[in-house]
């Protein structure tokens, strides 16, 4: 923490970035911890999936409701802070509910906790600007997708050990406190800036799903999910693909070590290396590399199982800092909140509806699954065809990405020859 004389504290982008850690490897580890005291409680599979779909699709309702009270709080880390201690609240009340009221009751607590979901991820990346050093907003978009990436590989592996040796309820546990870990960063944010000439009511959801018929971003956002609902379709498939390739159901999970190590490595090398290539083109070219990588797997075998999930984290970890970068480029200032934590509710719906879908289709058939899931990707990516993949500022949003600052010096913008 910065503590300075007549200056209020506020958190460090290092500080920053360790709470998004913590929240989100929270949130990785509450999906299995989830399954797991589901199972153990009710018996049954179905028991689980319930438990764990209820925790999930409540994100699309969640997202906007959470955005629009970011936008519009004047303490904006204040009610962070408080979405972050109901989510670990809520973990609780599911936990104490298992095996001592109806399961109806406990999978409304399971709903509850959802809502606030969206917090764990874009409620914290909308907030970077208000700490980020001068300059330093083109690296911390790849440090913050990192984070995601740190959490998606350190959450299973984590869940599965709390599990192993104290039980399912401890992985429970486990989860809340590091969602709760995360509370004294997010209290620690500083006040939101006041209006620049805009009244109270002038930022309303009108505006918001305007801001999302912006063409950048409702390509960015239309790609992304799609993503997500195939990877969705995926994970529904890993028990099966462990079962008969890796010689394991539980083996399955094992593959998406296998992506999260790749997205880790790749995101990394994103941040350091200068932006080359616009954010766009990584958005797309992820998708098209993600669809090409289930086409694989479709294959079977375990060489191009590995090989599918190596190249998916690769792609994945990438089109994420883009992702970032073209909502931070696309959105004013006074709605930041809503598109961040709508966008990553969107996300996290179209994965459990992605999981939804691929249960039938998988029972049939599992290649006829990736390929379905390889098709959803490839389709994602057919809103940039033809398209410039630059951004266009707008009144009240950080300002110009590196590339389009370079592009300017040279005397046109990326994608200015009609390539997209």
């Amino acid at each position: 923490m910065r503590i300075r004389p007549g200056i209020p504290c506020r958190p460090s982008a290092a500080a920053h970035l360790a709470g998004a850690l913590a929240a989100r490897t929270g949130d990785e580890v509450s999906g299995p911890a989830l399954a797991l005291a589901g199972f153990a409680a009710a018996g049954s599979t179905s028991g689980a999936g319930t438990l764990l779909a209820c925790a999930t699709v409540a994100a699309a309702v969640g997202g906007p409701l959470l955005g629009t009270l970011l936008d519009r709080a004047r303490r904006p880390g204040l009610l962070l802070a408080g979405m972050l201690a109901g989510y670990a609240a809520g973990l609780g009340a599911v936990l104490l509910g298992l095996g001592r009221l109806p399961f109806a009751v406990t999978a409304l607590f399971a709903v509850v906790t959802g809502l606030m979901g969206p917090a764990l991820s874009g409620g914290w990346t909308a907030q970077l600007p208000r700490i980020a050093p001068a300059g330093r907003m083109a690296r911390l978009h790849g440090l913050d997708a990192l984070t995601f990436s740190l959490a998606a590989l350190a959450g299973p592996a984590l869940a599965g050990g709390a599990a192993l040796l104290l039980g399912a309820p401890a992985a429970v546990v486990l989860a809340a406190a590091l969602v709760a870990a995360a509370v004294p960063v997010a209290l620690s944010l500083p006040p939101a800036a006041p209006p620049e000439g805009r009244g109270p009511g002038d930022e309303g959801e009108e505006r918001l799903w305007s801001v999302f018929r912006r063409a950048p971003l409702l390509r960015a956002t239309v790609t992304s999910v799609g993503c997500a609902a195939a990877q969705g379709l995926v994970a529904a498939c890993l028990p099966v693909l462990g079962a008969r390739a890796l010689g394991g159901a539980g083996r399955g999970a094992l593959l998406l070590s296998v992506a999260a190590a790749t997205a880790l490595a790749a995101t990394a090398l994103h941040a350091r290396l200068p932006r080359a290539v616009p954010p766009g083109r990584v958005l797309w070219g992820g998708a098209l590399a993600q669809a090409g990588a289930w086409a694989v797997a479709a294959a079977g075998g375990p060489a191009a199982l590995v090989v599918a999930f190596a190249v998916s984290g690769a792609a994945e970890g990438p089109q994420l800092t883009a992702l970032f970068a073209v909502r931070h480029e696309e959105t004013p200032r006074g709605l930041r909140g809503r598109v961040f934590a709508t966008g990553a509710g969107l996300k996290i719906t179209a994965f459990a509806v992605g999981a939804a879908v691929a249960g039938p289709v998988a029972a049939r058939s599992v290649p006829a699954a990736l390929l379905l899931a390889a098709a959803v990707c490839a389709v994602s990516a057919l809103p940039w065809a033809g398209a410039r993949c630059t951004v266009t500022a707008v009144p009240g949003a950080p300002g110009p990405l590196p590339e389009r600052r370079t592009a300017r010096r040279r005397g046109g913008l990326p994608g200015s020859s009609g390539r997209p």
